[in-house]
């Protein structure tokens, strides 16, 4: 649920346009780093859940697999962003 309210917080905020990207390629990179930091906020929880009890290593191994999840996703949405700017009007 944290993870929606972050992305739609992301995704409704007005960003100033800059040189070489649009208001929408801006928007979607911020989104891209919203979810990321939601996941790497989700490893860290997971890991600090587990510390120090007998699932610890499951919970580290899962966690890497969010925090992965998560810059997959930035990289994705990224790359999806370069190409609205490239892609003619």
């Amino acid at each position: 649920m944290k993870n929606l309210a972050i992305i739609a917080t992301a995704t409704g905020l007005t960003f100033a346009l800059t040189a070489c990207d649009s208001q929408a390629e801006n928007q979607v990179e911020e989104t891209a780093t919203a979810i990321d930091e939601a996941d790497e906020a989700q490893a860290d929880l997971l890991e600090a859940m587990e510390a120090g009890g007998p699932n610890e290593d499951a919970a580290e191994v899962q966690a890497d697999a969010i925090r992965e999840r998560g810059e997959e996703s930035k990289d994705e949405l990224e790359d999806a962003a370069d190409e609205m700017d490239a892609t003619p009007q």
